[in-house]
């Protein structure tokens, strides 16, 4: 099946100098935003470890308790804090003896978790994190990473990680703070070169040990394996936490508007092209912040994709009902007016499989590399079939495989397996879409 879209040489990026820190005026709260950046040589054979250039030492539901969940509040904005850190290189950073107690710590973890990203080996990290289930975490991540990899025939060519400090609880010996870590991946294969980028959220625990600070806890907040509705089992991520990462107070979108339930638009031509190019310029611009013409979920991946397909010109099935047709018209007076299908993965899958004959229209394939720009994947994290993640293809490597984008778990040009996902197992199930080209 030819495919459309994204081919040849991906962004090579630039290097960048990071300023040396600066102190804003003072707040209760705090912000800190941490950068650290791999340069490295020429790759060894290996493609597994990255040298630094001269002056650098680190490398760089179909029910309405499940949606209740994805209820929309406003993801969380720029940090009220005001204690902003920037850094190249911790090692050699000139302002460093101003990093001061549990902040030293956490800019030294950034630093070393860049270079596990890096090197794709955890021992770097584990060394410094007490955290014995975490490092097994951890490691169990970066080699399921290297592994892919290398069978891929990708290596690592840079990585820059940047912390934002999201929300802070210290007393005088005890330190948690909330971040949101950015990772971007310069990656080569084949002579060409492409940038991956994704954004976690982690919580550190630190405690105090003589006149140092030791990370002694360290949790993931895995978004993409949200725990479903009325278990105990993967609960990975809290009420609270939805709170942290995207606020309290809700906000109403932009007035969005719907020209599929507007008369003179009701009955559309068939036969309208799927514009796979548009559906993946909307990712691009959107995949890591919501679209203020539409509403906002705690959960948003599958809202992201919705809106992303709607962008390349597939027609709303409007029924006014919401378990059945797949529609958005926003929210009035506290109504959600959206189908379980535009917002829920597992009723997003359920739609795309079921047969149809107008409107948008998917066919289910049988493996990544039939997929094309546009395309869609699901994800099945427990192989119980029931679906909990969605993306978008964007993109593809060198061997024509799909990089994918997401929301939620903010995602650009990731490669599709998401074997470098906390959430992934070894159950997982994929189902992928191939979108009709004619709607």
């Amino acid at each position: 099946m030819p495919r459309t879209g994204n081919r040849g040489q991906g962004n090579t990026g630039s290097k960048k100098v990071q300023a040396t820190s600066k102190q804003a005026a003072s707040d209760r709260k705090s912000q800190m935003k941490a950068a650290v950046h791999t340069t490295p040589k020429q790759q060894p054979s290996s493609g597994l470890r990255t040298e630094p250039l001269a002056g650098h030492n680190h490398h760089d539901p179909e029910s309405r308790a499940a949606l209740n969940q994805e209820a929309r509040t406003p993801r969380q904005q720029t940090s009220k804090l005001n204690s902003l850190i920037r850094s190249s290189d911790y090692e050699h950073y000139d302002g460093i003896e101003k990093l001061k107690g549990w902040k030293s710590a956490v800019h030294r973890y950034v630093s070393l978790y860049n270079q596990a990203e890096a090197n794709q080996h955890a021992a770097v990290l584990t060394d410094f994190v007490t955290d014995n289930d975490h490092c097994d975490r951890l490691r169990g991540r970066l080699e399921r990473l290297r592994e892919r990899d290398l069978l891929r025939g990708a290596l690592p060519a840079g990585s820059e990680t940047k912390a934002e400090l999201i929300r802070v609880n210290e007393s005088s010996s005890e330190v948690s703070v909330l971040v949101r870590l950015h990772i971007k991946r310069r990656m080569e294969q084949s002579g060409r070169f492409y940038m991956e980028e994704r954004s976690e959220f982690e919580r550190l625990w630190l405690g105090l040990s003589g006149a140092d600070w030791d990370v002694l806890r360290v949790e993931p907040i895995i978004a993409e394996r949200r725990p479903r509705f009325g278990t105990a089992t993967d609960n990975w991520m809290t009420v609270d936490d939805y709170s942290e990462l995207f606020g309290d107070l809700a906000s109403p979108s932009t007035p969005y508007l719907n020209y599929d339930l507007l008369q003179q638009f009701k009955h559309r031509p068939a036969g309208i092209r799927y514009r796979r190019d548009l559906v993946a310029a909307y990712a691009d611009r959107w995949w890591n912040e919501g679209n203020p013409s539409y509403e906002l979920f705690e959960v948003n991946c599958t809202n992201y994709v919705s809106q992303c397909i709607f962008a390349g010109n597939a027609p709303m099935n409007y029924t006014g009902k919401r378990e059945t047709g797949w529609w958005y018209k926003g929210r009035n007076k506290g109504s959600e007016w959206w189908s379980f299908s535009w917002a829920v993965s597992n009723a997003l899958t359920n739609y795309l499989s079921g047969y149809k004959s107008s409107g948008l229209r998917a066919e289910v394939v049988q493996s990544a590399d039939e997929l094309q720009l546009g395309d869609v994947i699901t994800y099945d994290w427990n192989g119980d079939q029931r679906f909990q993640h969605s993306t978008i293809v964007t993109a593809f490597d060198s061997f024509g495989m799909p990089l994918v984008n997401a929301n939620t778990v903010s995602s650009r040009h990731r490669y599709w397996d998401y074997r470098d996902s906390y959430a992934w197992t070894e159950q997982t199930k994929y189902r992928f879409f191939h979108i009709t080209d004619l709607l």
